[in-house]
């Protein structure tokens, strides 16, 4: 009977651990619910590190200033490119971290690194359609302008979501806690001044 007891803790530590950063954020596409049900009370900083740089990386390539610089000095485009990389993912944690503050305020539970990493993943995860499109095709087309709607609506719900389940907040509650962060992202992110 000890044994027993005290290898089931184990395995089930080992089980959770086997959430990789890569069926995490498939697994957002395909099965966002249960994948944040199973993401619950999980810090993923490394996923959200990653999708972080990606992003960043992405979002300098779609602007026209990157070529023009790429044209006169490879070097410094890259170097625009890591700082802007950089300013990204510092950003996305003071978003993740504005969200658990005001959960928590609103009466949440949750911790704050699963509250923080999974909102940063949640947020680029589902913003990567668009910034593939934007890297090939102007901001101002039609694709690019569909994708930033559909993404700002699937990113917003899935946000909605986590708050919901990481603080055991009402769905009103959680809307509040993420309505702020998300709108002013995606007014300057997926919306910015002059693409429309």
């Amino acid at each position: 009977m000890p044994l027993t007891t005290a290898s089931t803790p184990q395995t089930s530590t080992a089980a959770r651990r086997r959430l990789h950063w890569h069926r995490l954020i498939f697994g957002l596409w395909y099965r966002p619910v249960e994948m944040l049900d199973e993401a619950r009370d999980r810090s993923v900083w490394g996923a959200a590190t990653f999708l972080s740089l990606v992003c960043g990386a992405l979002g300098t390539l779609a602007k026209d200033s990157f070529w023009v610089q790429w044209d006169n000095d490879r070097v410094l485009a890259l170097e625009a490119m890591a700082i802007g990389s950089a300013v990204m993912l510092l950003a996305s944690v003071l978003l993740g971290a504005v969200t658990h503050a005001i959960a928590r305020r609103l009466g949440g539970n949750g911790r704050f690194g699963p509250t923080a990493s999974l909102f940063v993943v949640v947020f680029w995860a589902t913003d990567l359609p668009r910034l593939a499109l934007a890297t090939g095709l102007p901001a101002g087309s039609m694709p690019v302008r569909a994708a930033a709607c559909a993404t700002a609506a699937l990113g917003y719900a899935l946000a909605t979501l986590l708050i919901r389940g990481q603080h055991h907040l009402p769905t009103h509650k959680a809307v509040g806690a993420v309505s702020i962060q998300m709108l002013a992202a995606v007014a300057l992110l997926k919306f910015p001044p002059g693409s429309w």
